[in-house]
């Protein structure tokens, strides 16, 4: 008896560790990743690019820090904790960062519009939504229960690339504060993360869209926060991607893909079935590209490397993108950038469609997209 005990108990603890050393071994092969978003929601852009990435069973997401761009942080934050709770994924920490832009204001930039123009899109300033940034606006999806991070966005940043130097990947999908911040308290934080991925910028995109026929340089992301993105920009990385407007506007959100996805049961399906919304005309993918094309850069047909900045004269082009080819970029300081310039837009939707689908991974759980 006492010997079928032991038996017995050696092979529980057998399977037990055998089980330990899959799941570390599980998340040694995934790709760290941190995600930096303006997460306004529920779903939309911003939210749907987080789900993407977090989806992928080739991922391990470290954190959510958050910072005000589309919407205020408060709100922000509550949308993010929300949606982990809808998943599942309450194990991802949110952190909350930048309330505000570094230099940029509402007022100033209210006076600017009056001398130089209406802008499309203000992001937490936008008249028709705006609000006290404090207050938490609507909330159709419910209020979190769960709390975020005490920790901010900027150290956390810091205390992960060095904990994992030269393994993490920063994913940005809103302006660049929290990074601009990261950089000022650590200059070596830029060198100890594995590779910068941003939605941002915009070239010489081809549309007829009104937001860019007369601006085709100004794009909310490094616009919003322009000081902030000329740091991130000129920052010692070993690699830059970047997806700009040029690529962006040939990606569509529409109502099959929302119905094709709401068809399946997994929390994330639900959630994107019960809140994704057709917004305007284009309803372009815009941070759900630069994810995917992280996860699988198959899916881009043609890019090129240049140099990038943005304008910070104050005057009409304050905020623009600046580029430059090898031959013509300034002497100091800028960092070729690897530019999105085409797709394969089936396979994008696929994949697109496939991970919102599938069932949510679990830490130490591998699961596949069906």
């Amino acid at each position: 008896m006492k010997l079928d005990r032991f038996l017995r108990c050696t092979v529980v603890a057998g399977v037990i560790l055998m089980t330990c050393l899959a799941a570390q071994s599980q998340s040694k092969d995934k790709r760290k990743l941190i995600i930096d978003q303006d997460a306004a929601g529920p779903a939309g852009t911003d939210q749907q690019s987080i789900l993407l990435l977090i989806q992928s069973p080739q991922t391990e997401v470290l954190g959510i820090t958050v910072v005000t761009g589309d919407a205020w942080l408060t709100e922000e934050v509550a949308h993010t904790l929300r949606m982990l709770e809808v998943i599942g994924r309450t194990d991802i920490p949110v952190v909350p960062g930048a309330e505000y832009p570094l230099v940029r204001t509402k007022e100033e930039t209210e006076q600017w519009e009056q001398q130089y123009g209406f802008v499309a899109w203000l992001g937490a300033w936008t008249p028709h939504l705006y609000h006290a940034p404090r207050e938490l606006g609507t909330m159709p999806e419910g209020k979190p229960t769960t709390r975020a991070a005490d920790e901010d966005a900027a150290h956390f940043l810091i205390r992960m690339v060095r904990k994992y130097p030269h393994e993490v990947t920063i994913y940005e999908g809103g302006p660049m504060t929290n990074l601009a911040l990261a950089i000022s308290i650590d200059p070596e934080f830029p060198a100890l993360a594995k590779e910068l991925v941003f939605m941002g910028g915009s070239l010489s995109p081809q549309t007829d869209d009104p937001e860019f026929i007369d601006t085709p340089r100004r794009e909310f992301n490094l616009w919003f926060d322009p000081e902030a993105a000329h740091m991130v920009l000129r920052a010692p990385w070993k690699k830059i991607i970047c997806t700009p407007v040029d690529i962006s506007v040939k990606t569509r959100l529409t109502s099959q893909l929302i119905d094709n996805i709401k068809a399946s049961n997994s929390p994330a399906a639900q959630y994107i079935g019960k809140y994704a919304r057709l917004r305007s005309s284009y309803n372009y993918l815009w941070d759900e590209l630069a994810a995917a094309a992280w996860l699988d850069p198959s899916l881009i047909t043609k890019k090129e490397n240049h140099y990038m900045d943005v304008n910070l004269d104050r005057g009409y082009s304050y905020g623009d993108t600046l580029s430059w080819s090898d031959w013509n970029k300034p002497k100091h300081d800028v960092r070729p950038v690897e530019v999105q310039f085409d797709l394969d837009a089936e396979r994008f939707y696929k994949l697109f469609v496939d991970l919102l689908k599938a069932p949510t991974p679990q830490p130490g759980k591998p699961s596949t997209p069906k």
